[in-house]
């Protein structure tokens, strides 16, 4: 994520354009077996917040923090990390309509983070 941001910023300084960074729920509270997932989230989340104060006024800067996404991500990992048969997941299009709305937000305003996710969420903190 950083070093996407690093190579990109000279151009959205540039044009004022727009970073949105994704993390996760996990990002937002921990999770015994996922150590590495969420402390990497946890760093999305922290590296993200200090940009929206770094570039405040020159880039706008996004976090997006999805809840479980109905996905190919779970279909190679072990029975017991795979969502349970009544899982509730976010459609990916739904998530991108509300990128699509924070990117769409008039001037001077900012979505600085937007949580998507179903309203039966398990892993939402």
């Amino acid at each position: 994520t950083a070093a996407v941001v690093r190579a990109a910023l000279p151009y959205l300084l540039i044009s004022s354009g727009h970073v949105v960074t994704f993390a996760s729920t996990l990002g937002l509270r921990a999770l015994s077996d996922a150590t590495a997932y969420c402390a990497a989230k946890f760093g999305v989340v922290g590296f993200t917040r200090a940009l929206a104060a770094e570039l405040a006024g020159t880039v706008g800067v996004t976090l997006l923090v999805p809840g479980g996404m109905r996905t190919r991500f779970f279909d190679e990992r072990e029975e017991r990390y795979r969502p349970g048969p009544d899982a509730v997941l976010n459609d990916p299009a739904d998530v991108a309509s509300a990128v699509v709305f924070a990117l769409s937000q008039p001037p001077g305003c900012a979505v600085r983070e937007l949580v998507v996710c179903p309203a039966v969420e398990s892993s939402y903190p």
